[in-house]
C-alpha cells in the first residue's frame, strides 16, 4: 500500500527579507499545529528568481505553483504584496487565505 503523498510548501525569499517572519507565523499559525515541512529557500538573483518562479519575496509554492499568483506578476527579487480581503496589504498572506489554500492542496 503507497503512502498518499504530500503536499510540498516552499517559502522562497531574498536574503533578510523582512516579510519571512511574517510568513511563518502565519504559516504556523494556518497550519494550526500540524507538522508539515516547510522548506525555506533563500534565492540569490534574477535568473534563480525566474527559474523557480518567484515573484517577489516571499513566494510561497504548493507542489511548485503559487496559489496567489495572477497575470501581472512577473518574476521578482522585490518585496512582494498580499491583497487581503478587507483591501488591505502587506508582505504575507493572510492567515485565512493561507489556510484557504492549504484545504484546496490536501494540507
Amino acid at each position: 500500500m503507497t503512502q498518499p503523498e504530500t503536499t510540498r510548501i516552499t517559502v522562497l525569499t531574498v536574503p533578510d527579507c523582512p516579510n519571512a517572519p511574517f510568513v511563518r507565523e502565519r504559516i504556523a499559525e494556518a497550519l494550526e499545529g500540524r507538522t508539515v515541512p516547510v522548506e525555506w529557500t533563500e534565492v540569490q538573483d534574477a535568473d534563480e528568481a525566474t527559474r523557480r518562479g518567484m515573484t517577489g519575496s516571499p513566494t510561497l509554492l504548493l507542489d511548485g505553483s503559487d496559489p496567489f499568483s495572477h497575470d501581472s506578476l512577473r518574476p521578482s527579487l522585490s518585496c512582494r504584496l498580499y491583497r487581503h480581503a478587507d483591501g488591505t496589504t502587506d508582505g504575507a498572506p493572510a492567515v485565512a487565505d493561507l489556510r484557504r489554500v492549504l484545504a484546496e492542496s490536501g494540507v
